[in-house]
Order: C-alpha cells, then sequence, then structure tokens
C-alpha cells in the first residue's frame, strides 16, 4: 500500500526549509561540541594544575612536619575511592566529584604508613562557567537557526515566486493564450547575469513568440488561400451551370460544390482561429432546435428528447454545431445514428468503429488521417471551435457498446426554466 502525501511535501519551499535547517542544525552542533569542548578542557586543565600544585605544597609540608592547610590532608572524608587506590599505588592523579553537593577538583598522592594524601581545590565557578558557556552556545545557535532560517525563507520564496509565475504563464499558453508572457525584469537586464530562473523564464517567452508567430502565420496562409479560391470557384460554378445535362456535369458540379464547401469551412476555421467571433443570443428550446437539425441534414437520424431545456445562446452557431457531428456520425460511422436531448446536454451517437485514439488523446486535428483510415476533415475542428464561442463543453468518447459518442453540454442561463420532455 502507498503511503499518499500530502501535496506540500514536494514544494521546494518545504525542501529548502528543511535542508537549510538540517545544514543549520549540523553546524551548530559541530561548533557548539568544539567550543565546549575547548573551554572544558581548558577550565579542568587550569583546575587540575592548581590542584597538583597545591598537593605539591601539601607533599613538602608533610615530609617537613609541618602543619597542613584546611583544603589539604591524609585520608580526609570524601575523597573518592578510585583516587584514593590510584594514591595507594603510588601513583599522582586528580579527579572532579561532588563533595558535600559542590563540584571539588581533588588531587591526591601517596603518603607514609599506606594512606593518602589529598587536597581539593573549589571547582563550582569552573562548573558555572561551563554551564554558562552551554546556555550560551544553545541560545546563540536557536538565534543563528532562526535568523537563517528567515533569510533562507525569503530568498527561496523570491525564488519559487518566479517559478510559480513561469508555471502559470506556462499553463495559460497550454490553455492557448499564445499573448501569455512572463516578462521577468531579471531576464531583460542584459548586463545583468541571469540566473536559472530568468534562462527559463527568457525561453519560456521566446518559445511563446515562436509558437505564435507560426500560427499566425498558418492562420494567415488557411485564410488567404481560402479567399484566393473563392474567385476561381466562383467562375467555376458559374460555368458548370451553363454545362449540357449529363452524368458528366453531375460530377463536375459535385466536385465544384466540395470545393466551396472546403473553402467555406476554412474561411470559418480562419475567423475562429482570430478569436473575434461574436455571439447573437437568444433563447431556443433546444428540442425544437434539434429536429431543425435533422431535418435540414436529410439524414435519417433518430431523435430522443429525454428533458427538453430553454437555453441563452446562439441559434447559428448551434445548429452548426450539432449539423457538423450528425453529419460526421453519418459520413464515418454507422446507423441507427441517436440524438438525444437531455436538459442542456445533447448526445449524438452512432454505432460505428468510434474515435480514434489520437482524437479521443488530443481532440480534432485538421485533415488527420491515422493508419490508412478516412480521416475526419474538418466538421470536427469546426464543431470544437463554435462550442468555445457558445462557452460550451464538447467531448468526445467511445460507447462501451461500440459507436462514438459526442457530448455537448451548454450553459444554461439562470432563471431560464426547463421544458417539457
Amino acid at each position: 500500500m502507498r503511503l499518499a502525501l500530502p501535496r506540500w511535501v514536494g514544494t521546494l519551499a518545504l525542501k529548502a526549509a528543511v535542508f537549510i535547517t538540517v545544514m543549520c542544525c549540523a553546524l551548530a552542533a559541530l561548533l557548539g561540541v568544539l567550543v565546549h569542548v575547548s573551554v572544558t578542557n581548558q577550565t579542568v586543565g587550569q583546575a587540575r594544575d592548581l590542584a597538583l600544585s597545591r598537593l605539591a605544597d601539601a607533599t613538602a609540608a608533610f615530609e617537613a612536619g609541618n602543619s597542613l592547610g584546611w583544603d589539604a590532608g591524609v585520608d580526609p572524608p570524601g575523597l573518592p575511592a578510585s583516587l584514593r587506590t590510584l594514591a595507594l599505588a603510588g601513583e599522582r592523579g586528580t579527579m572532579v566529584a561532588d563533595t558535600a553537593g559542590r563540584p571539588t577538583m581533588w588531587a591526591a598522592g601517596p603518603a607514609d604508613g599506606g594512606r593518602a594524601l589529598a587536597v581539593r581545590v573549589d571547582y563550582a565557578q569552573s562548573a558555572r562557567t561551563i554551564e554558562a558557556l552551554d546556555s550560551a552556545i544553545l541560545w546563540s545557535a536557536g538565534l543563528a537557526i532562526g535568523a537563517t532560517l528567515l533569510v533562507g525563507a525569503f530568498a527561496v520564496t523570491r525564488v519559487t515566486r518566479r517559478l510559480h509565475t513561469t508555471a502559470r504563464v506556462a499553463r495559460r499558453i497550454s490553455a492557448g493564450d499564445l499573448d501569455a508572457r512572463v516578462d521577468d525584469p531579471r531576464a531583460k537586464q542584459r548586463g545583468r547575469p541571469q540566473d536559472e530562473v530568468g534562462a527559463v523564464a527568457a525561453a519560456l517567452d521566446t518559445m511563446a513568440a515562436t509558437l505564435q508567430s507560426k500560427l499566425l502565420s498558418e492562420q494567415r496562409f488557411t485564410a488567404d488561400v481560402a479567399h484566393e479560391l473563392r474567385t476561381p470557384l466562383t467562375g467555376l460554378h458559374a460555368a458548370a451551370e451553363l454545362l449540357p445535362p449529363g452524368r458528366p456535369t453531375e460530377l463536375v458540379r459535385d466536385r465544384v460544390a466540395a470545393l466551396r464547401t472546403l473553402t467555406e469551412d476554412l474561411l470559418e476555421i480562419s475567423r475562429l482561429d482570430t478569436g473575434r467571433e461574436r455571439l447573437e443570443l437568444d433563447t431556443e428550446e433546444l428540442g425544437a432546435l434539434a429536429r431543425r437539425v435533422v431535418r435540414a441534414s436529410g439524414a435519417d437520424t433518430e431523435i430522443r428528447v429525454v428533458r427538453d431545456a430553454r437555453v441563452e445562446t446562439d441559434r447559428r452557431r448551434l445548429e452548426r454545431v450539432l449539423g457538423n457531428l450528425v453529419a460526421n456520425a453519418h459520413r464515418h460511422g454507422r446507423a441507427p445514428v441517436v440524438l438525444t436531448v437531455d436538459g442542456p446536454v445533447v448526445a449524438v451517437r452512432d454505432h460505428g468503429d468510434g474515435y480514434p485514439e489520437y482524437l479521443l488523446a488530443h481532440g480534432p486535428q485538421r485533415f488527420r488521417t491515422e493508419g490508412g483510415a478516412k480521416g475526419h476533415g474538418l466538421g470536427l475542428t469546426i464543431a470544437v471551435g463554435q462550442a468555445e464561442v457558445l462557452g460550451a463543453v464538447l467531448a468526445f468518447a467511445n460507447a462501451p457498446e461500440g459507436g462514438a459518442v459526442a457530448t455537448l453540454t451548454l450553459p444554461q442561463a439562470p432563471g431560464l426554466p426547463d421544458g417539457a420532455a
């Protein structure tokens, strides 16, 4: 079983904060240990030297038969057992131990009669010094970590903010807004060295500009070709009407009509590409509009009105979308073709082989064919473009039991009641 982590766990800011915290803690711990060990060794060394010096003085006084000071004695109470054992073995040594609740530095050496001569030095001040040093190390480490985190968070936030801006612009470009740009000011300053984020932003802007230029060139080419074809096609149509009746004349007129339809489709696509189409809204009954579309198609299409609805839409554009879907179902699918109205949702289904995989994955593509199969022409491309103008959602799918299903979901204006089925 895989554990699902929260989305914020993978953010760059969190990773940077954790990295900075770990590194600061490790550095503070290393420096604190080094300082603690150094100062402790120095303090203990000074206390040890003082204790051994007093032990030497006490030993000289003891051997001369003089009286010992208050801090020296033979087998004094409180002397650590391990240090006493060392002294009885003929060695000198020192040791820190608690004596009457106070830290004491002991120094002991051998005396006559198998006894131990020892002196003690008050170690309380040295212990307090080490404790104060440890407290200062902890406080300074905490303050240093906090300050480093604030500075690091500020620096990382600036970087992540720029990255989020770049990602947001990339998503806008993917959605079709080719005018979107990052416009990172750092990338525009030529004399200033660019960081990696600025380089990515500049590359994204360059890519968007290049892509926009190519698409505009393709759109202009499509529009120019369509406009240039209209004039000779008009002449061909007029000439075809003058031909004598017969089978060759019918073929010529049929091909001229197909060319005129293709030209008008290209012009419509070029207008949709510019994004300047304007809606002419009116309230329409979806059931009645669907019946008009089926009658105009002249094809045998079953109409099912599960739940009628009144929508505010552009009638001409909606008829164009539904007409293209019905025509595509008859041309590329198999009967029966069913048009279903269920509220603001209109579905067109055939019982053929279904849509190809590339269309389901990427949507309709102009004139594309795959695997030698017949392409879907411009009808579905125009239907998608007009649906976007209407603010509707056009989705393509294959039915589980076979056949292609195109579903158009229209925005229903508030306040418009559903009609009766």
